[in-house]
């Protein structure tokens, strides 16, 4: 059985070991060492990585009581030095122990336990038994939260007994009943944990609430601890600043300015709207004019589809008439009828887009539909133009 160094000090990056079995799996090649520090999946903690000699460990996993390394390929020699991923280590070390922390806080200031935890590449979660925290609960929590992290309490792990565990105030009894592993943050809580731990809170360094989010009746805390809560501080001063320069303003004063930004740009918009509103009357008089029967078919150089379809509602409300759009620039067909033609626009789409690669659809009214590139977004309008065409001379006849 491997012994698990990790359960001697969390702190242990290199030693040397021997490896004992070599696998060849499917999905790869797996190493089992006498003695490791690479703590594999499980308990909400991802697993270690690092190298093996100069081999990257790929991913760990624990089957049978054997922790089995996951190589890009089997190390020339039996006696190997290892060396783990500092930072990715530490950073689950910050994360569990301040799960830990704020799972204690949760109980304790808002009287909700935690059902459920996860580490991930972004962010930390929580869910807990609550089914809303009002924004100064939250407030409070980090705070108190913080507030354990400054007293720098030490935090401790140690196996006992299932009967000494059975007198310990458990956050939650183990399943396992031999070899319980304690961790222990003084004066807060005792938990059950199989997880790598910091030594003291202050090593957490800050935690940092980012959201709470209903989920399923409960509650899911977003959070992030130490270096990361340090990155989320940084990228956030990176934006303001950027902020601040866009709009020539002091950091304190961004709010000020995006809300008066935002009034004028909703003055412009209206005006923009009344232009395009003045051009569409002016366009749809002209297409009306030069239509040929009950069939308007144009071409549009950069017309976006929103502004092709208030052009479209405009000339089905004004006379009873097919049109047929297509914007160059975004690839995109419109095709509406104001009339019964006996040709639905939606069934024709579904029909035919599949043989020009296209995307889309629509009701019996109205269809659109969307390109990968300008050629055959013309060759799908040529075709459905061409189609049109024939049903009318059909309908004629």
């Amino acid at each position: 059985m491997t012994k698990k160094l990790y359960y001697h000090s969390a702190y242990i990056r290199e030693w040397e070991t021997r490896i004992t079995r070599k696998l060849e799996r499917e999905d790869g090649t797996y190493l089992v060492l006498e003695e490791t520090a690479f703590y594999p999946h499980g308990g909400g903690q991802p697993c270690d990585l690092g190298w093996i000699d100069t081999i990257p460990v790929l991913d760990v996993l624990y089957e049978d009581g054997e922790i089995l390394h996951k190589v890009e390929r089997f190390p020339e020699r039996d006696e190997v030095g290892c060396r783990l991923d500092w930072g990715r280590r530490f950073d689950h070390m910050q994360h569990h122990s301040g799960q830990h922390l704020l799972s204690a806080m949760c109980l304790e200031v808002c009287q909700a336990e935690t059902l459920s935890y996860h580490l991930g590449v972004d962010y930390a979660t929580i869910d807990i038994a609550r089914s809303d925290l009002p924004p100064y609960d939250l407030m409070m929590l980090e705070q108190e939260v913080n507030d354990q992290i400054y007293l720098n309490r030490k935090i401790t792990n140690y196996f006992v007994s299932r009967e000494q565990a059975a007198a310990l105030p458990l956050v939650k009894q183990p399943k396992v009943t031999e070899d319980i592993r304690i961790v222990e943050i003084e004066g807060i809580e005792y938990n059950a944990c199989g997880g790598t731990h910091v030594s003291a809170t202050g090593e957490i360094g800050m935690i940092k609430l980012l959201r709470a989010e209903k989920m399923k009746g409960h509650l899911r805390l977003y959070f992030k601890c130490g270096y990361r809560a340090l990155k989320e501080f940084n990228d956030g001063m990176e934006i303001l600043g950027s902020l601040s320069v866009r709009f020539n303003t002091a950091k304190e004063e961004i709010l000020d300015r995006i809300a008066k930004w935002d009034q004028e740009q909703k003055l412009l918009q209206a005006e923009l709207n009344a232009v395009k509103a003045e051009n569409d009357a002016y366009l749809a008089e002209k297409l009306l004019g030069d239509r040929q029967g009950r069939f308007i078919r144009h071409v549009f150089v950069d017309k976006p589809l929103k502004d092709m379809q208030n052009l479209a509602a405009r000339l089905t409300d004004q006379a009873e008439v097919t049109v047929l759009f297509i914007s160059k620039s975004d690839n995109k067909v419109l095709f509406v009828q104001g009339r019964e033609s006996g040709f639905a626009c939606g069934t024709f789409f579904k029909q035919h887009l599949a043989d020009y690669r296209g995307k889309g659809g629509g009701s019996d009214k109205m269809a659109q539909a969307g390109f990968a590139t300008e050629e055959n977004a013309m060759a799908f309008f040529h075709f459905t133009e061409q189609s049109l065409t024939e049903h009318e001379e059909d309908r004629r006849e």
